[in-house]
């Protein structure tokens, strides 16, 4: 049901709740779009204070019905330092930091609808801190702007033919947000960070963790590795060109067969070689066709030689970092024939798990031995590397707690 809370500043909210959700739950939701702290809201239904613990069905809280918010009694004073300028930054950024640290549940609801503002509450850049809330205070502004653009097209003239314009964009654009809340509740996983695919193998004898892509048109390795792999004395400098994509890197040549072993099997390989450090081993299309390689992503294996040996893909924690930064695999077009195109990965954002809320110093945690762990097996619950940081370090590296945090919990 839809339901409209108004603030003790005039502010009027239109929001979207369960009927039998809790007033807690809603004091929660309200914190978001006012951020004015659960524990200093006093929300009263027909004159009447409702509690935490009751229900807005079991109150009788109806569709369209409206509700009032206002500070409780005693907070009155101390909201001085937790209220906000106009343009939406904290009045006083430090002391809003400290007290939203101070309470785990509010910092897992804000992780989960909001991570990059839970983030910044946990950082120690407060001006970083301030740049967010003006965005979301904006962002706010904005769609209360839209509201009343469309309440006005309601009442437009039929007949104007600007007016009718506007009403075709905001029903598309009301189309498309539709579409955009049924992909989050039904296809989630669309809007996660894909991990490209990677595999452990061996190039003239020298481990390597192999780029598979099949949209690249060529096998592509880079100088470094080429002569970390002894290879670069059989470079055929004849083959040398512009590769061109996104950007461009200089062909310094091609080497027409070296061994590569891929699982227990050795396999005679090609490569085109790039003077680019964003690059070190790609596995391109040229030798999946050669090989009949199968990418299999239901078991998660390269099938190699029609199925010959199979390869498991690498998983997220067992891949450099320096290789799932986005600037490492640019674009490339191979020595001759039609432009090529690589795979590009999206920046890597790992997660990790947290310990006692310190909310204030906690030292210098990421180089104990087992963060990294901790920070892996968060990474594999789909959070972000950078928000689990935080969150490690808001819990002094207890794992348990940090994901509590992230859970929401």
């Amino acid at each position: 049901m839809r339901i409209t809370v108004m603030t003790a500043d005039e502010q009027i909210l239109n929001l979207d709740v369960d009927p039998h959700e809790s007033v807690e739950n809603l004091k929660a939701l309200l914190e978001v779009e006012t951020n004015l702290p659960i524990q200093q809201q006093q929300l009263l239904y027909h004159g009447r204070e409702i509690q935490n613990f009751e229900k807005l069905s079991a109150l009788g809280v109806k569709d369209h019905d409206l509700i009032m918010m206002v500070p409780s009694s005693g907070s009155r004073e101390s909201t001085n330092d937790l209220s906000f300028n106009l343009d939406g930054s904290a009045v006083n950024p430090g002391v809003f930091q400290q007290h939203i640290r101070r309470d785990s549940n509010v910092i897992g609801q804000i992780f989960q609808a909001d991570p990059e503002l839970a983030q910044a509450i946990l950082g120690d850049d407060l001006n970083k801190l301030q740049d967010i809330l003006r965005a979301r205070h904006q962002q706010r502004s904005e769609l209360r702007r839209k509201e009343l653009e469309e309440l006005a097209l309601l009442e437009a003239d039929p007949f104007d033919v600007e007016a009718q314009k506007k009403i075709e964009a905001a029903i598309q654009q009301k189309g498309i947000d539709e579409n955009w809340a049924a992909a989050l509740e039904h296809n989630p996983e669309g809007f996660a960070r894909v991990v490209m695919l990677y595999v452990d193998m061996e190039v003239n004898g020298v481990p390597l963790q192999a780029f598979v892509d099949s949209g690249a048109q060529s096998t592509i390795i880079s100088k470094s590795c080429a002569e970390r792999c002894g290879l670069l004395r059989l470079l055929d400098q004849r083959y040398k060109g512009i590769a061109h994509g996104v950007g461009q890197s200089e062909i310094l040549g091609r080497i027409h067969v070296a061994p590569i072993k891929i699982g227990n099997i050795f396999f005679p390989c090609s490569f085109v070689v790039l003077d680019s450090p964003n690059m070190e081993f790609l596995f391109g299309l040229d030798m999946l066709r050669k090989h009949q390689c199968v990418i299999d992503l239901k078991e998660n294996v390269l099938r190699v030689g029609g199925g010959e040996v199979s390869v498991p893909f690498l998983q997220e924690k067992d891949i450099p970092y320096n290789f799932l930064d986005e600037e490492r695999h640019s674009k490339h077009a191979s020595s001759s024939g039609p432009a090529i195109t690589t795979g590009t990965t999206e920046k890597n954002a790992n997660v990790q798990s947290g310990g006692q809320p310190s909310g204030g110093a906690h030292g210098d945690i990421t180089k104990r031995p087992e963060f990294e762990a901790k920070v892996a097996r968060l990474v594999e619950l789909g959070f972000a590397r950078e928000i689990v940081v935080e969150a490690l370090k808001f819990c002094d590296g207890n794992a348990e707690q940090a994901a509590g945090i992230l859970f929401g919990g």
